[in-house]
């Protein structure tokens, strides 16, 4: 069952408000049980935690910042 347009926006910001601080402090968690690795280790982590938080909400996300596609045209 694909999700309305109105539901896809509301998903959309509650998964930024808050899947996005718990992402954050997850990742800063991760790089502390490392004991603060070289930059490049840090880097690597920080970037593979944000692709894979985003990845199960891809579908959330695709097609928000469009025009919503239920609306007639005015």
């Amino acid at each position: 069952m694909p999700l309305s347009y109105k539901a896809k926006r509301r998903y959309a910001l509650l998964i930024l408000l808050i899947g996005l601080p718990v992402y954050i402090i997850a990742s800063v968690t991760v790089v502390n049980w490392l004991e603060r690795p070289s930059i490049w280790v840090e880097l690597f982590v920080y970037v593979a935690l944000g692709i894979l938080w985003i990845l199960p909400f891809k579908f959330v996300f695709k097609g928000v910042g469009q025009a919503d596609p239920d609306q007639p045209n005015q």
